[in-house]
């Protein structure tokens, strides 16, 4: 296990009720989709957050990733939903 700070955003943030967190994530927890998946079965406020992952954005350390994209040993996570313009 290793741990992250995972920081999320927008209505993320609003669902899950927590700006950023501490987690241990598990050694098979290797891609940004596995995180998504992860967090989806940490309770129904994080499913629900998480619902349609296709469009949930991640950032590794500030730079943003596809969700095949391995973690690594990041210092910091971010998700968020699509951004809009305006």
């Amino acid at each position: 296990m290793r741990e992250v700070r995972l920081v999320y955003f927008a209505w993320v943030r609003e669902r899950i009720g927590l700006g950023d967190e501490i987690v241990s994530l598990p050694d098979d927890v290797v891609t940004a989709g596995d995180l998504i998946a992860f967090l989806k079965n940490r309770g129904e406020d994080y499913a629900a957050a998480l619902e349609h992952e296709n469009v949930i954005r991640v950032a590794i350390d500030q730079e943003h990733v596809d969700h095949d994209e391995p973690l690594g040993s990041p210092r910091e996570i971010a998700l968020f939903p699509p951004m809009t313009g305006g």
